[in-house]
């Protein structure tokens, strides 16, 4: 079904706490690429989406 495949530009993000750290995975639901970043869990969840996404862009980027 059309409806199932993932739309250009759909980011997928995942929250995990860890002690007193986020680790927030931001993935590029069409290619698969996925990366991390870590903050303190007292930073706003904006915030480290935010991060998560301006490395996911940069990532997608350099692999051209």
């Amino acid at each position: 079904m059309p409806g199932d495949r993932p739309q250009h530009g759909e980011i997928y993000f995942e929250f995990t706490g860890i002690g007193r750290t986020m680790k927030v995975s931001a993935i590029d639901a069409a290619t698969g690429t996925e990366v991390s970043v870590m903050g303190p869990a007292t930073a706003s969840q904006a915030d480290l989406q935010r991060l998560a996404l301006q490395k996911l862009q940069m990532r997608l980027k350099a692999g051209r």
